[in-house]
């Protein structure tokens, strides 16, 4: 089922996401939903706070992006409850948008790789390195998470000048070719 996006400028996109039990109840099928919302959307991540849950889950599908990674072909996972135990000092700045900021898209600098805990979809744990490509997904989908979005991170100037768009998008004053919930 295709979840309605929820978009700037909505209390639950700034809410600190709550760890959840592994019997949570119509976790897989909330998987399965993220995965086909994120799918209409034509997004490769979705974080569950961005479909009104206030909960640690988030979904990423790199294999769009295996024409340019090879290394993602038939990458599709979900994370139950992650967290960002450390950043690496190197990091690189590339252009980001998001389903909760459609038409917005800045450069964000962001860690280069990351060290991670999380279950997987059969909720069995994980503790690794990511780097790359995905690295910077799961920093974007994560802060989700945390309550931040991508926007809050761009530089001082870029987020001026992008201010008006966000406060008539917080009005419900938006375009977006997937479902989203009114603001």
């Amino acid at each position: 089922m295709i979840l309605p996006m929820y978009i700037f400028g909505q209390p639950v996109l700034r809410k600190q996401a709550e760890d959840i039990p592994t019997d949570y109840p119509g976790l897989q099928q909330l998987i399965s939903d993220m995965f086909e919302t994120m799918k209409n959307a034509e997004g490769v991540g979705l974080a569950a706070p961005q479909v009104g849950l206030s909960i640690r889950v988030v979904v990423i599908d790199l294999d769009i992006l295996k024409d340019d990674y090879p290394e993602y072909a038939g990458f599709l996972h979900a994370y139950i409850n992650p967290h960002i135990l450390e950043f690496s000092d190197d990091t690189c700045t590339m252009e980001e948008g998001c389903l909760s900021v459609p038409g917005i898209h800045e450069n964000v600098r962001r860690s280069k790789s990351i060290h991670v805990t999380y279950l997987d979809e059969n909720l069995q744990p994980h503790d690794e390195w990511v780097d790359g490509y995905l690295a910077r997904v799961m920093q974007h989908e994560f802060d989700h998470l945390e309550g931040k979005l991508f926007v809050d991170k761009i530089a001082p100037l870029r987020k001026q000048m992008v201010k008006k768009k966000l406060m008539s998008m917080a009005k419900g004053k938006f375009n977006c070719a997937y479902k989203h919930k009114p603001n």
